[in-house]
């Protein structure tokens, strides 16, 4: 074994024995939902067609409600991502003539075509009449706590708060810090929607954002909460009426949040939701040890090794395209599926840079598992993701060090 990998593993137990206590209380809060709603094997059955009656849908929405501290959620096959479920949101909530302003810089790439930073002719938020405002973040790369203060005015309808740091060099967001952007801005206007793009988030600390008073919430469940296990599929949480409004969305008004068949994933719902804690934890150790050993070889890195994780990404700023793919392909050789595959830089619907990646999942796309992926821009910045065990991690860390090593 690389000696640097030896060196972390020893130096980062104290920091795994911290995660495993953290595991252990998302896990009760888990089970105390599963309890509470009273889960049974029946639960497992789905209906066809329109959906109507699914009593396991039902169920694992109130069980999910309970979990992140909402009035209510909708966890939902149907949608096709992340961005599929914060787009909803957004579209839910808003209407032409409100602000939509984003107080933790620029969003994930995905979204500008959503808001209408970029593209045009398909239905953007911009061409339905929603402005659009951002602040910046500080040159330090720090939440610009002087401008949240102010920022809010009385068309401002939602506020936008991004908690992973996505393809960006800056920290992700604590659950302190977007708990005081919601006090800021309620303080200014009581009836602005506090949304929370929550990918990367969940099960990271031992409550969620609608625990410290975000109204509205939205994620991907083949990131963190679908445990690695669920095949598709993103959520919503928080006030009822919201999360309605963007099941409408999802579906078409007069329908909601009372339609779509689980196409018999109802076990895989449930069953991921109550592994998730563990994956989550598992992946913030693989997290903890590439921040390391990266940072040991000379590297940037963001967050720092000792650091409290805040998302499910580990940035390493390589700082060239060789390395860059030489490092993904690193990850995929080092993959359980697809290992004889060769990344490679290409575009990607929603992204304004190509793209390299390494993504051998057993979920297309399944960042929860282990990938690493980079836009190709400067300064070259590989985000290693996920990680179903942090041994898996180790081991695919040290092809990446040899191979980077030598370049």
């Amino acid at each position: 074994m690389n000696r640097w990998l030896q060196t972390a593993e020893q130096a980062l137990l104290p920091i795994f024995s911290k995660i495993d206590t953290q595991v252990k209380e998302n896990l009760a809060r888990v089970l105390e939902a599963f309890r509470e709603q009273r889960v049974g094997a029946h639960h497992f059955a789905s209906v066809s067609g329109y959906g109507h009656g699914d009593l396991g849908r039902q169920v694992l929405d109130r069980v999910f409600a309970q979990i992140v501290g909402a009035e209510a959620a909708a966890v939902r096959v149907q949608f096709m991502s992340g961005t599929h479920a914060i787009a909803c949101a957004l579209f839910g909530v808003l209407r032409p003539g409100d602000e939509m302003l984003a107080v933790a810089g620029a969003p994930y790439d995905t979204l500008e075509e959503v808001i209408g930073l970029r593209g045009q002719g398909q239905g953007s938020l911009a061409e339905f009449g929603v402005h659009y405002r951002q602040l910046e973040l500080t040159p330090t790369g720090e939440l610009d706590w002087a401008a949240i203060a102010s920022a809010v005015k009385p068309e401002t309808k939602l506020v936008h708060i991004q908690r992973s740091c996505g393809y960006a060099w800056r920290s992700s967001l604590s659950l302190a810090e977007i708990g005081k952007i919601v006090h800021l801005v309620k303080q200014q206007n009581p009836n602005t929607v506090c949304f929370v793009d929550n990918c990367y988030g969940e099960f990271i600390e031992t409550q969620e954002p609608t625990h410290v008073g975000a109204d509205l919430i939205a994620g991907s469940l083949i990131k963190n909460p679908g445990g690695t296990i669920v095949t598709a599929g993103g959520y919503v949480a928080g006030r009822a009426d919201l999360v309605e409004a963007a099941t409408c969305r999802l579906s078409a008004p007069g329908i909601g949040s009372e339609g779509g068949a689980t196409f018999d994933q109802n076990r895989l719902l449930f069953q991921g939701l109550f592994l998730a804690p563990q994956m989550v934890g598992e992946a913030k150790k693989g997290n903890h040890l590439t921040g390391y050993v990266f940072q040991k070889l000379g590297y940037p890195v963001n967050p720092l090794p000792d650091a409290p994780r805040r998302d499910l990404i580990q940035a390493i700023q390589l700082g060239s395209p060789g390395k860059l793919i030489a490092f993904c392909r690193a990850i995929q050789q080092h993959s359980p599926i697809g290992a004889y595959l060769e990344p490679v830089p290409a575009a990607m619907p929603g992204y304004a840079s190509q793209l390299v990646m390494a993504g051998g999942t057993f979920i297309d796309g399944s960042t929860s598992e282990f990938s690493a992926d980079g836009p190709l821009r400067e300064p070259y910045i590989v985000f290693c993701q996920g990680g179903t065990h942090w041994t898996h991690v180790a081991i695919a860390l040290e092809a990446a060090i040899a191979t980077v090593g030598e370049m």
